[in-house]
């Protein structure tokens, strides 16, 4: 009991995605966390909705492709049941597969995801976004962000470029570069010579010109 009470309250997380080892795998890494307890696993969309209703967990970790519902569906529902819960969304990383998942993590995000992550994204960053998300806090995992500049860069002729990157300054953009690299806010600020406070409020400008949802 003292020590939960040192620790203080576990984020609460729900699995949610038709792979059973990877989703079984995933939620028994996260349970190895102390701050971190899984309360469910699901295997469809309309289970994990069901589920996120009842338990309404703190962070959802969904699937983008899932065999009953598309994963900005099922973002959109769990949200709409359970408007305090956080949504992180796995995708297929673009250098992987040619058709991408772009067009899915572009909805996704407007459904109202917190973020996103390959698949392939090391458990370590996995907790980390997990962390950030369960404490309302915006922020571009390294691995994730080299993936949206990927599918930014392989957009569709018609479109050319997602319309928030023409509005970055060059600043936003260097920011970014370094974020793609696998550096923190504080490295930043370092290599910037400025404050983690800028950087985080220039990530957070990157995300709103990007058309990440403003938490």
């Amino acid at each position: 009991m003292e020590e939960a009470a040192i620790r203080g309250p576990r984020i609460r997380v729900l699995v949610v995605a038709g792979n059973d080892l990877f989703r079984s795998g995933l939620a028994a890494l996260l349970a190895k966390e102390p701050d971190i307890e899984v309360v469910a696993q699901a295997p469809s969309g309309r289970s994990g909705v069901q589920l996120a209703s009842q338990l309404r967990p703190d962070v959802v970790l969904v699937s983008l492709r899932l065999s009953d519902l598309k994963g900005s569906e099922a973002t959109r529902e769990i949200l709409q049941r359970s408007p305090t819960t956080r949504v992180l969304a796995f995708i297929v990383p673009p250098n992987r597969d040619e058709s991408s998942d772009w067009d899915g993590i572009e909805r996704v995000i407007r459904a109202g995801a917190s973020g996103f992550l390959a698949r392939d994204t090391p458990i370590d960053e996995i907790v980390t976004a997990v962390r950030a998300a369960a404490a309302d806090s915006r922020r571009l995992v390294p691995r994730t962000v080299a993936g949206v500049l990927a599918a930014l860069h392989r957009a569709d002729a018609s479109r050319q470029q997602h319309p928030g990157v023409d509005r970055l300054s060059q600043r936003e953009l260097e920011v970014l570069r370094l974020i793609s690299r696998g550096l923190d806010n504080d490295e930043i600020a370092d290599r910037l010579r400025t404050s983690p406070q800028s950087v985080e409020q220039l990530v957070s400008s990157i995300l709103i010109k990007l058309g990440l949802p403003d938490r």
